[in-house]
């Protein structure tokens, strides 16, 4: 669930970056998907570091 919430927030905070640098839809689509990418990596590392701390 960490993932999927980190890839929704970064789709959101990408797409709003583009927007007001002031893209046009297929660059707010690319902001929009490569930090969703990228939260969604850093999602991932985080559920595993807690996974691990946990175990």
């Amino acid at each position: 669930m960490i993932v999927l919430g980190f890839l929704v927030i970064g789709a959101l905070i990408g797409g709003s970056k583009a927007r007001r640098r002031g893209g046009n839809r297929l660059d707010i689509a690319q902001y929009a998907a490569v930090y969703a990418i990228a939260f969604a990596l850093l999602g991932m590392i985080l559920t595993i570091a807690i996974d691990r701390s946990l175990s």
